[in-house]
């Protein structure tokens, strides 16, 4: 997997660039061997709508195979919008595998009955 990573409004520092690959790379799991995906991690500080503090926004958009993945999280903390950002596009890979399920298992249902409406009126001449 190929993994770019940029940053706004702060600076980025090989420790949190290795977070970031860290945690985006457990993703491999649910990839092909061999199949080529491509992250774009941008991590940065929003603060000009807040009253005090920083809010730090990571966002993912991932392409594998065709799909895109979008994900955002936003949190008071660097590292918790990193780990949430990783849980969301963990869910984005599980909820696009169960459509595709669903999907091909629609497709076979209705070549089942078509089927069987022909065999049915094959045996009934």
């Amino acid at each position: 997997m190929n993994i770019k990573i940029t940053s706004t409004n702060f600076e980025l520092t090989p420790a949190i660039e290795e977070y970031v690959t860290k945690k985006i790379i457990i993703l491999d799991k649910f990839m092909i061997e061999g199949e080529e995906a491509l992250c774009e991690v941008e991590i940065g500080k929003t603060t000009n709508r807040h009253k005090s503090g920083d809010i730090f926004k990571a966002e993912a958009n991932l392409f594998y195979k065709g799909n895109q993945h979008y994900c955002v999280a936003e949190k008071d903390d660097l590292y918790a919008s990193i780990d949430e950002l990783k849980d969301e596009l963990e869910r984005s890979f599980i909820s696009n595998k169960g459509k595709k399920n669903t999907l091909f298992k629609k497709g076979a249902l209705k070549i089942k009955n078509l089927l069987k409406r022909l065999y049915d009126k094959n045996s009934n001449r």
